[in-house]
This record gives structure tokens, C-alpha cells and sequence, in this order.
């Protein structure tokens, strides 16, 4: 399963009043804190947090490993999603598929995601399944058992996984395309399925290897959220996963991009497109960065920019001026390394792609030239930080927050204070932000098109 993009990586986690008054660079003490985790760490080194939410006695039982497609080996692309598959066979006390039946059997819900920077797995329960699930996941932390009449077959529905979700769509084709003209080295540029050619090529020993070198508990995040308290979590932890020894991992070493001293320009057609659309990426930073404050900076430019109907992006081409269908922008600061800042847009049938990248590289100038207003700020601010509130009703969704954070090597404390630097950034700040991050030398422009349609 392809993880779900978060918006912002922190927004789900607390809960403040939206007025229209502009927020006080002070007001962080005004800010509550929707969950407080707890945390603790056992002698095996698995890192447990709790989330405590006692308002349905349902419960998120996650376990997220520090390991994605980004740390794959040269031509042994898929590995990473290849074991998610894999890790759904049978164990020493389990037959292959048994885990799923008996998931199913107690009403509960099960899935796994693997992207860049981290694999998961989770289960959502009535709480008083939790041990079991407990039980049945730290089994095949430990006792995987692969067999090539094993792994065969699933090779072929990955294989099959990759047809339909990629090279049967030209947007997933031209994603790819897109990242790895981006990411010119770093392994970003390669897609979290991988390649085709090399897929075929796994082995039965890969996905050994792989499991046997990173599917260890001091290279795991256990997240339970829900109907707990926090030192039973901690007692079923050190019960279940307590005993399996943790081993040696390599350190986390990545090939990393040379300075990127020339804009690139992919263009794609298909005759499966139905119309253009156009997109410009720039390199931007990740949420290990130190400077957290131009990290906030870009999510709240980010929302200025490509936040909804209210955006400057969307209310200039589409609203305004009606030469897109739709335009925004995003950023994802939630990665182990490098990110980036993207704009996009598909222009209407009597304008064009040089129109539409027109239009947002003058937005874009404007920011940088004149930086953005206080109502604009402000606004911003509040729609970030009251996004929190709706997700409120997500057990799931503090978990998923609290292990993709903490598996791309975020700290429990910037997850934390997340509200109270979102609430102090400036509009300088901001605008120093744009500068920074809108270098043309580091960006990608793309165009998508049906066969025979030019810019």
C-alpha cells in the first residue's frame, strides 16, 4: 500500500480557537495540547509511545521501522515494499495468511505502507484485543519464515501492483520521471516500488537479508493510540517485544545530491492524457533540519500559496483570472532528507502551460519582491493550526503523525512544539523563506500532455 501524503506534518495534533483576530507571536501559552504522548524506550531499544485517547474503547496498535525504499541497496530497488508484502506470510507459530484471518476474525482492521524513509504496519482494534495483536506483531518482528513457493508469487503480484498503479497510468509514469529528474543522486529519485527490471530480479535471500538486517526492535517505533493507559501499554510492550535481542544495524548512510547548479525541464506526452498539466519542484529542506523556524515559515507559505480556494495560487489563476482548472502548491517537511516545494497547475481550454507558469512564477516573484500580508499570515496560521481540530475524531491520525515524524528522524519535542512555532512565524520570516527556497537552479519545471498537443 503507497502511504498517504500528509498536508502538514504536524497539524493533527492539537486542538486551538479559531477567531479572526490575528495571532500573537505570544500567544503560544494560549495554545492547548490536544495529546500529551508518553514515551519509553526498553533495553532492547524499541521505542514505545502512547497516545492516550479514552474516548471509544477502540485503540491504533502501529509499529514503524526506521528503513525505506531510499535505503535500498544499488539494483535491489522494491526491496522495502517488496518484504511489506511479504511480512503478511506465515511466521514459526503462524501459517501464511493466518495472521490476516485472525485480524479479521476479532473485527479488526489491518494494513501496512512503506515509503522513502520508513516501513508500518498497524492494526486498529477494540482495546481489549490489543495483547493479541501485541502478540501476533512482535512474532513476526522476529519469526518471518520465507520460502521461495513463498515468495514467488508474491514477486508476481508486486509486479502486477506496479502495472496497474504505474506503468498503466502516465501521471504515476511522469511522477517518476519527475523525481528523478529532481534528485539527480540521492535515492529519492527512485520510486518507492521500484524498477521494474530490477523487481524482477529479487530474490527470496533479498528479502532475508533485508529483514534480517533491519526488522529489529532498536530500529522500531511502537505507537499505540487510543483507550490505554500508558503503563499497561508499557508492560504488554516489554512482555511481547521485550524478548527479541536487538542486533547491529548499519548507520543510516545515504548517497546525497551534488549542488544542483541547472533548472531541467522533463516534458512527457501520452495518449492516455486527458489535458496538460504543468509543475515546478524546488529543492527544500526537511524536518531534521536545525532551522525549524524556516521550516514553519514554508508551511505557512506553503498554505498562503496553495492552501484551498483562499490561496493566492488558486484565487489568481482559477478564481480570478480563469486560466486554470486547478493550481496550488505543497510542501512536505515530514522527510529523512531533502524535500521539496512544489507548484502546479493545468490550464483551462483557451490558455495554455506557458500560460499557467506564467501566472505562478509572477506570484512567486511577488512574495519574494514584497513579501505577504498580515491578514494573509494570519490567516494562514489559523487555517494550520485549526485543521488540528477536525482531526481530532483520528486516533489513527496522531499515530501516523507520531511514527512518520519520529521514523524520519524528528524528535518527540518538535512534534510537541509544532503549534507554538507554527504561531510565531512572521511574515519576514515567511518571505526570507520564499527567497531561500525558489532557487531556479535547484527546481524541475514538467509538462504533461496528450500526444500532439503542444505548450
Amino acid at each position: 500500500m503507497r502511504p498517504l501524503r500528509p498536508l502538514f506534518v504536524f497539524a493533527v495534533l492539537f486542538c486551538v480557537i479559531v477567531v479572526d483576530s490575528p495571532l500573537r507571536a505570544s500567544a503560544a501559552e494560549d495554545i492547548p495540547k490536544l495529546f500529551d504522548p508518553k514515551v519509553t524506550t526498553l533495553v532492547n531499544g524499541l521505542e514505545v509511545v502512547v497516545l492516550e485517547d479514552h474516548r471509544a474503547p477502540v485503540v491504533t496498535h502501529m509499529v514503524w521501522y526506521r528503513i525505506g525504499a531510499a535505503d535500498e541497496q544499488p539494483l535491489k530497488s522494491g526491496i522495502a515494499h517488496f518484504l511489506e508484502h511479504l511480512m503478511f506470510k506465515g511466521t514459526k507459530n503462524l501459517e501464511p495468511g493466518e495472521f490476516s484471518a485472525i485480524v479479521a476474525e476479532n473485527g479488526g482492521q489491518e494494513n501496512a505502507f512503506t515509503s522513502q524513509d520508513y516501513t508500518a504496519y498497524y492494526q486498529n482494534v477494540s482495546v481489549d484485543k490489543l495483547p493479541l495483536f501485541m502478540e501476533m506483531e512482535a512474532d513476526r518482528m522476529n519469526n518471518l519464515v520465507l520460502t521461495d513457493d513463498i515468495v514467488a508469487p508474491e514477486l508476481k503480484v508486486v509486479l502486477e501492483e506496479r502495472s496497474q498503479r504505474t506503468d498503466n497510468d502516465p501521471g504515476a509514469l511522469f511522477g517518476e520521471q519527475f523525481a528523478a529528474a529532481q534528485f539527480l543522486a540521492h535515492p529519492y529519485g527512485t520510486p518507492v516500488i521500484g524498477w521494474r527490471h530490477e523487481i524482477e530480479n529479487l530474490t527470496t535471500q533479498d528479502a532475508l537479508d533485508w529483514y534480517n538486517t533491519y526488522y529489529t526492535p532498536n530500529n522500531a517505533i511502537l505507537i499505540v493510540a487510543g483507550d490505554v493507559k500508558a503503563e499497561e501499554v508499557f508492560e504488554l510492550a516489554e512482555k511481547y517485544y521485550g524478548p527479541i535481542p536487538a542486533r547491529d544495524i548499519p548507520e543510516r548512510e545515504r548517497v546525497q545530491e551534488p549542488p544542483q547548479l541547472a533548472k531541467r525541464t522533463i516534458e512527457m506526452s501520452d495518449k492516455r492524457v486527458r489535458e496538460p498539466s504543468w509543475r515546478q519542484s524546488y529543492l527544500a529542506p526537511s524536518g531534521r533540519s536545525e532551522d525549524q523556524a524556516n521550516l514553519r515559515a514554508l508551511e505557512v507559505l506553503s498554505q498562503i500559496l496553495g492552501g484551498g480556494v483562499t490561496s493566492r495560487i488558486y484565487g489568481d489563476l482559477v478564481v480570478d483570472q480563469k486560466i486554470a482548472t486547478n493550481a496550488g502548491a505543497y510542501y512536505n517537511s515530514g522527510s529523512y532528507d531533502n524535500s521539496t516545494f512544489v507548484v502546479y497547475g493545468s490550464p483551462t481550454a483557451d490558455h495554455s502551460l506557458d500560460d499557467v507558469e506564467a501566472a505562478v512564477q509572477a506570484i512567486i516573484q511577488d512574495v519574494i519582491e514584497n513579501g505577504v500580508t498580515e491578514k494573509e499570515l494570519n490567516r494562514a496560521k489559523r487555517k494550520l493550526l485549526a485543521d488540528a481540530i477536525y482531526a481530532r475524531d483520528s486516533i489513527r491520525g496522531a499515530a501516523n503523525i507520531f511514527g512518520g515524524a519520529l521514523a524520519s528522524g524528528e524528535t518527540i519535542e518538535s512534534i510537541v512544539n509544532w503549534p507554538q512555532h507554527i504561531s510565531e512565524v512572521t511574515a519576514k520570516q515567511v518571505q526570507d523563506a520564499a527567497r531561500e527556497v525558489f532557487d531556479e537552479r535547484q527546481s524541475v519545471v514538467g509538462r504533461l500532455t496528450p500526444e500532439d498537443v503542444k505548450s
